[in-house]
């Protein structure tokens, strides 16, 4: 189990194969996060488009600590150079 120090927030829609593919990271890494499902939540939307300054609607969008560290294939990168636990602690 990695050790965690900071938050971890996914933006996600229930049937994107991105999401559910870092969703299975983060469960496998047993990692604690919060899942914001934006599917027809149009303030949880909103919300993601000013996190992220309006400049990206795709998910997932991944948050840690407060800051974007991008989607999927951002948050597998980050766990096969070994960035992520670093980023955690």
């Amino acid at each position: 189990m990695v050790v965690q120090s900071k938050e971890i927030i996914i933006y996600t829609w229930d049937h994107c194969p991105y999401c559910q593919k870092a969703l299975a990271l983060l469960r496998a890494k047993e990692l604690e996060f919060k899942q914001i499902r934006i599917d027809g939540d149009e303030a949880a939307r909103e919300q993601l488009s000013q996190r992220t300054k309006g400049n990206r609607k795709s998910v997932p969008q991944i948050f840690i600590g407060g800051v974007s560290i991008g989607g999927c294939d951002d948050l597998h990168a980050l766990e096969a150079s070994g960035e992520l636990q670093k980023i955690l602690a």
